[in-house]
């Protein structure tokens, strides 16, 4: 892939002229909602800390459903049926209470896209709601007028659930390694496998949805990802 525009220095970066309307937009609406929505516990870094051994998630888990052996976080799609989910009667709340533009996440450290993807077969549009969850957003937004963004925090997954490999966990099954993730020790860097492939899910999201808005994750500021934004 060709490098973009700009160079990786502030000198170029002050050249970009910063879009009108994100500059007259003020307020605008971040969308954390996913699988983590389930279990309803806590806050949406329930699939990690449910595999964090003393952590109130963990014993919460245990408790509710199960050893996480037997009910893992990929037993929790099925439940997720975003059966009342009206994108359009989100969209409505969100521009009557003066947004202008709205960032879901299309998919979380959890593994788990919340939209029509070719790279990922845990997705929203095959599993749980069988719904393209960001495609219905963003028809919805630019329907009412609204700018559309979308967020990915993809590169934490490297790592992102690396307690359920200190126990006996579903995370070290080979058979879902490709939703949990490869589980490295935290703050792993990632490596050029996992890179190309985030970026090629970035590009994917880009095309298909055109977001006016790209937000990622802290993560971005990696040395690992540097490469992969020119």
């Amino acid at each position: 892939m060709a490098d973009g525009p700009f160079a990786p220095n502030w000198q170029s970066l002050c050249n970009y002229q910063v879009p009108d309307w994100y500059r007259d937009a003020k307020f605008g609406i971040f969308i954390h909602w996913g699988v983590y929505s389930v279990p309803a516990f806590d806050n949406e870094w329930y699939p990690r800390n449910m595999y964090q051994r003393g952590h109130k998630v963990f014993e919460h888990h245990v408790k509710t459903y199960g050893p996480q052996d037997q009910f893992g976080y990929k037993d929790f799609i099925p439940m997720f049926q975003a059966e009342r989910f009206d994108p359009r009667a989100w969209i409505e709340l969100f521009k009557s209470a003066g947004a202008r533009f709205v960032v879901p996440v299309a998919e979380h450290h959890d593994g788990f896209a919340m939209y029509e993807t070719k790279l990922n077969r845990w997705n929203a549009a095959e599993m749980g709601p069988k719904r393209d969850i960001i495609g219905e957003l963003a028809t919805a937004a630019r329907d009412a007028g609204l700018i559309f963004g979308a967020s990915t925090h993809r590169i934490e997954h490297f790592w992102f659930l690396n307690g359920g490999t200190q126990f006996s966990s579903d995370v070290t099954d080979p058979q879902f390694a490709d939703f949990y993730g490869p589980a490295k020790p935290d703050n792993t860097p990632p490596d050029a496998a996992w890179m190309e492939d985030w970026l090629a899910r970035c590009i994917e999201l880009a095309d298909k949805y055109q977001p006016q808005l790209f937000y990622f994750d802290w993560w971005i500021e990696q040395p690992a990802a540097k490469p992969y934004l020119r």
